[in-house]
């Protein structure tokens, strides 16, 4: 039985590694290559990842549900609440045995930060930035399914860290939302600032396609504690009046490979036990609506000044 990666960007291939290093049967197949008609009734298919752009997802959750296979579907889920809804729909009980990609719960830090007791937590801010024209060897943001008005800009891109705060404080609501945009992308936000608050709690969401340095960093305050968060330096600071800093040594591929391990045990058992906060697709609905709400709020606020 194979597992079919549909999409072969590099997202696509990292996941076609990824599976063959852990046992599996993969075939990766590249989205301008792919023909439903002959893919659908093929009975060799126990599971589908969905790696292509934002706006041909859904097309491909109708697929894999008329053949009853699990799919594990790169993040974000879809840009509108409506398109969310459809997804879910369409999927069922298939989404208790499929996996949505936020593969950042799977961070050392944020899954250390996760067990902690957070009650005493009244305020926070997360931050992603990182220059969109740096990203990868011979990578095109033009070019891009991220220039796109429709499933491109940074706040989907990014979203992780949107939903990570969902995932730790989930009475959370968007409040409002500021975006700078491009005068040569309509419609697509370069940078964003989500403000979210409810349980008592109350914080920003920043990310932008501009920062020079590429960063990743997060402040969680609370009565007990001040925590802060380097995603990428991989370390978590408890300041409780003396301040104790914990490395948490890692390869980001790691958290690849543990989500990608989770949802194998999934499509094998939907009872399986999992990782703290593995983002089963059943348990998604919350954070992939609170992610569209956010998208649909942007008020754009002035233009980026970046040359392609």
């Amino acid at each position: 039985m194979v597992i079919a990666v549909i999409g072969q960007g590099s997202i696509g291939r990292r996941h076609v590694g990824n599976l063959q290093d852990l046992g599996a049967d993969v075939e990766g197949i590249a989205w301008r290559d792919f023909d439903r008609g002959s893919f659908e009734t093929r009975s060799d298919i126990k599971g589908i990842v969905i790696a292509t752009a934002t706006e041909v997802r859904l097309e491909l959750v109708r697929m894999a549900a008329g053949m009853a296979v699990p799919v594990y579907i790169e993040k974000p889920l879809h840009w509108t609440r409506a398109g969310v809804a459809d997804i879910y729909d369409t999927l069922g009980d298939l989404a208790q045995r499929s996996m949505l990609g936020f593969m950042a719960r799977y961070h050392p830090v944020v899954q250390a930060l996760a067990a902690q007791d957070l009650s005493d937590v009244y305020g926070f801010t997360f931050e992603i930035g990182h220059d969109v024209r740096q990203w990868r060897q011979d990578w095109s943001f033009p070019k891009s399914y991220a220039a796109r008005a429709e499933g491109g800009g940074v706040l989907l891109d990014l979203c992780h860290e949107v939903d990570m705060a969902k995932a730790l404080f989930p009475d959370l609501t968007v409040d409002h939302v500021t975006s700078v945009g491009h005068a040569d992308f309509v419609g697509v936000d370069f940078a964003s600032r989500i403000a979210l608050s409810g349980g008592r709690v109350a914080g920003t969401v920043a990310m932008d396609y501009l920062s020079p340095v590429s960063l990743r960093r997060a402040e969680v305050n609370g009565t007990r504690a001040a925590r802060s968060l380097d995603l990428l330096a991989a370390t978590l600071t408890v300041d409780s009046g003396t301040a104790e800093t914990t490395p948490y040594p890692y390869d980001r591929n790691d958290m690849f490979r543990a989500i990608t391990r989770d949802w194998l045990a999934l499509i094998e058992d939907a009872e399986a036990p999992l990782q703290p906060l593995a983002p089963r697709l059943s348990d998604m609905r919350a954070s992939s609506d609170l992610i569209a709400e956010a998208w649909g709020k942007r008020q754009f606020a002035g233009t980026a000044q970046m040359s392609f």
